[in-house]
């Protein structure tokens, strides 16, 4: 009987992956079709050759972060114990992108910290303050950094949030996500070019989820930016959670399977005219409400 390997993914590129085992780095490919392993994963594999693999299995998942559409799901990693949403003063951000990302780690489990980087652009400070002040009245924790102009004060904000956890940043381009990870993990960009050449991803693009171990407890994970969070996985039980605001509400509702949408004595649309749970986060619920009915897969 062949002794299977265990390794944890460290990057992906539609069905190949990267696996780092005790001993190396394994291109690996899963068997007939399947791509459901994501970053991030704890995997048991079958050598092939001296640098080459087959998954075989994937282990028990603590969370497992991902996004949809109505067609198809994209996972973004897995076992993560943290996100860090990045926002910027400039360019500007999506709070429709940022309320998404939310709603995904509450459903998934998952902490949440948000990263207001380049506070030196003050021309824009004060606005986005406000901004990010909404998601901290919510509960979720803002650390502001500047990533390139005070890469020190930086790392003693990030440093200690990070210690001890998964991590993964996800953002829109333009945020400085790269620049975070460039200062908390030095050789990052050597890193790319070697994952990019195992997995044969050319020269120019670095669009994949990778891990970047810092120690045997702390991992960082970088995504590519992306504008756009489906969540249609995401059922209507678990949406209604995944709204911190909503908890002390739930259940107190005039009919037991009350939707929140349009019915009679809701005690959420109640608590949205009495100005304690804001409008945007009963459109966004709405929104992905409707959204959860639409998918087809």
């Amino acid at each position: 009987m062949t002794t299977l390997i265990t390794g944890i993914v460290i990057a992906a590129h539609g069905r190949h992956y990267l696996v780092q085992t005790d001993s190396a780095k394994l291109q690996c490919v899963t068997r007939g079709k399947k791509s459901d392993v994501a970053v991030g994963d704890v995997v048991k594999l079958k050598l092939t050759s001296a640098n080459q693999g087959v998954i075989e299995e994937i282990t028990e998942r603590d969370t497992l972060l991902y996004r949809s559409d109505q067609y198809k799901s994209k996972l973004l990693a897995a076992n993560v114990s943290q996100l860090f949403i990045v926002v910027a003063t400039e360019p500007g951000f999506s709070d429709d992108l940022v309320s998404r990302s939310l709603v995904a780690a509450e459903a998934a489990g998952v902490k949440v910290h948000i990263i207001l980087n380049k506070i030196d652009v003050v021309a824009s400070l004060e606005k986005t303050r406000q901004r990010v002040a909404f998601y901290a009245s919510l509960g979720y924790p803002v650390h502001e950094v500047s990533a390139t102009t005070q890469p020190e004060a930086t790392c003693a904000t990030l440093l200690p949030l990070l210690t001890g956890n998964s991590t993964i940043l996800i953002g829109q381009s333009g945020m400085g996500k790269s620049s975070i990870i460039n200062l908390i993990v030095p050789d990052a960009d050597i890193a790319v070019r070697e994952i990019s050449a195992a997995l044969d991803t050319g020269k120019h693009t670095t669009t994949f989820t990778r891990l970047y171990t810092i120690d045997d407890e702390t991992a960082i994970i970088d995504s590519p930016g992306f504008q756009e969070f489906g969540l249609y996985h995401l059922t209507e039980g678990m949406l209604e959670r995944a709204f911190p605001e909503f908890a002390s509400y739930l259940g107190h509702c005039k009919f037991y399977n009350c939707h929140h949408t349009n019915e009679p004595e809701c005690a959420i649309r109640t608590a949205v005219a009495d100005g304690a749970i804001a409008p945007m986060r009963h459109a966004l619920y709405l929104q992905l409400l409707h959204e959860s009915s639409q998918k087809l897969y």
